[in-house]
């Protein structure tokens, strides 16, 4: 990750916001540094959540809109917070503001948390079950490899 500091236990918790567009540069290095794609990112960002510390930006989830569906999307958290639930936060709230705008369902790519993900209600579905508004996703597409695990959740769903 980008130069992470230990967290001292007096420190406050992250402020959970929607991104802003002078955030891209921080949310772009953040997700580099988590080996996570980049594509996209600058046109969805708008419906991204943050998390900002004293230090900055210290994680981010996305949330790519697709007509009635979205993908869920760049979930990465600074070393320096992991472990403390503050990707559990960004995922809880993503979800939440997914369900808010009516969204149907919710679809992700992962090559390293599909075991981390059936916690919020997401199951592991075909490539070929996908609705073709997240097929045409960047992501995708194009980004994440065709090994990755996909899985969907239908909002509404409580975990």
């Amino acid at each position: 990750m980008s130069a992470s500091i230990d967290v001292p236990a007096s420190v406050a918790a992250p402020r959970l916001r929607p991104a802003r567009a002078d955030d891209l540069a921080a949310v772009e290095q953040l997700l580099t540094a988590s080996q996570l794609p980049l594509d996209g990112v600058r046109e969805a960002l708008p419906t991204f959540i943050v998390a900002e510390a004293d230090a900055g930006i210290v994680g981010v989830a996305g949330l790519e809109i697709c007509c009635d569906n979205a993908l869920l999307r760049s979930v990465a958290v600074d070393d320096a917070w992991r472990s403390q639930g503050l990707g559990r936060a960004l995922v809880t709230r993503t979800i939440a503001e997914a369900e808010a705008r009516g969204i149907n369902a919710l679809y992700l790519l992962t090559t390293t948390a599909d075991r981390y993900f059936p916690t919020f209600g997401f199951q592991a579905i075909s490539r070929d079950a996908v609705p073709e508004d997240i097929r045409a996703t960047a992501e995708f597409r194009e980004a994440c490899p065709a090994s990755a695990t996909v899985m969907c959740r239908e909002c509404g769903t409580r975990v």
